[in-house]
């Protein structure tokens, strides 16, 4: 029998009956769009990743543009994002006539390497042709990226920080979120994501109360806020008051029901997650070119369990027969794709992601992952012979 690669219904019957009768509850209600589960969502979210503000929004893309178009960010101005990650994270910057600058990641966390990014910066600086405006850090798979290091450089070069924790949401270094160096963290409540939800969705945290009004703005077509009502005088409903550009990006009522069920055992599902990443760390170690170990002090939240293996598509085909599913995250950097191939990147190149993208290849993972079938997909991998 197959083994599932992530197993939401797992999920879902562990939940099912909070989450359906969160579910009901919302449906009779009758707020579907910002209803009042959104805000009690927000607000537990907040509390949760220990920031002052946190706004849903419609996606985990759409809140990687928020911040973005509240900082003004446009033609001539550079963004600085790794090239091995989800195409999301450079997808939005040309959504504002910027430019992704493309950036190299280290070799164990395969998370942006500072080195590579100030090397960048300083290419970039020293070309002219563009404004380094914005870094935008990815926790890939789970893992935080090294925020100290790239707060130092953003700091130094005057730069904005996102930390695109569509992945990573949880994650930790020394008990500290991203938030606490980054000036933004946004999410995916993607289903497939750690923290999903049963269709789209998406947040972004801060602790700036001025970016929150703008970005709250903004994801409902730009409506006047508290700041823009300030000495005016306005007797009807805010939102037909439109202060500037904005988009349609709202979270949904019904998936805030299921958000707020969901949020309540992440943080144990996170715990369930490093126990079964130690299982497969020691069960694997022997048997492939490298298993993800997580720098002291960081806590992963495993949205993935990415080995190295020098014959990665020999051993894919291997683990299909013995009915274990497996996947590539990424087979094409960005900078290789046909997209991007044409935007800047970092001075000495990208030879860490180029040697990636040929070897690296992710185990099932997820919070319900049992001893039993990972000794199964352990089995899988040891059985193998290049």
């Amino acid at each position: 029998m197959t083994i599932p690669f992530i197993d939401l219904q797992a999920q879902r019957l562990r939940l099912a009956g909070k989450i359906e009768a969160a579910v009901q509850e919302a449906v009779v209600g009758g707020a579907w769009v910002m209803g009042p589960q959104v805000r009690q969502f927000e607000a537990d979210l907040a509390a949760f990743g220990k920031a002052k503000h946190a706004l849903g929004c419609a996606n985990g893309t759409d809140a990687l543009a928020l911040p973005l178009m509240a900082w003004g960010i446009g033609r001539g101005d550079a963004v600085f994002v790794p090239s091995f990650t989800f195409a999301a994270t450079a997808e939005v910057v040309p959504w504002f006539d910027a430019e992704p600058v493309f950036v190299d990641v280290d070799e164990n966390t395969y998370n942006m390497d500072p080195a590579a990014l100030e090397r960048a910066i300083e290419g970039i600086k020293a070309e002219g042709r563009l404004t380094p405006r914005v870094v935008i850090a990815v926790d890939l798979f789970g893992q935080p990226a090294d925020y100290p290091a790239i707060k130092a450089i953003c700091d130094k070069y005057d730069l904005k920080l996102i930390s695109d924790s569509a992945q990573g949401f949880g994650c930790t270094i020394d008990g500290a979120h991203p938030l606490k160096w980054a000036d933004v963290t946004t999410t995916s409540f993607f289903p497939a994501k750690p923290l999903g939800c049963y269709g789209d969705g998406g947040a972004v945290l801060t602790n700036d109360d001025d970016l929150a009004q703008l970005m709250d703005s903004i994801r409902v077509h730009g409506k006047a806020v508290a700041v823009d009502l300030k000495d005016r005088t306005f007797d009807h409903d805010p939102k037909y008051l439109n202060m500037r550009i904005g988009l349609n990006s709202r979270l949904d009522t019904i998936q805030a029901a299921v958000l707020i069920e969901k949020l309540k055992v992440f943080g144990q599902e996170i715990e369930w997650r490093n126990a079964a990443a130690a299982r497969y760390n020691e069960g694997l170690r022997a048997h492939v070119a490298k298993v993800p170990d997580v720098p002291a002090g960081n806590v992963s939240n495993w949205a993935q369990y990415t080995v190295e293996h020098p014959d990665r598509d020999a051993l894919a085909a291997h683990l299909k027969d013995q009915g274990v599913p497996t996947a590539v995250y990424y087979p094409i950097p960005l900078h290789l794709q046909p997209a991007y191939e044409h935007f800047p990147r970092g001075a000495g190149g990208l030879p860490v992601t180029e040697r990636l993208k040929d070897v690296v290849i992710s185990l099932p993972m997820h919070s319900d992952l049992d001893a039993q079938t990972q000794d199964r997909i352990i089995a899988a991998v040891a059985s193998f012979k290049a």
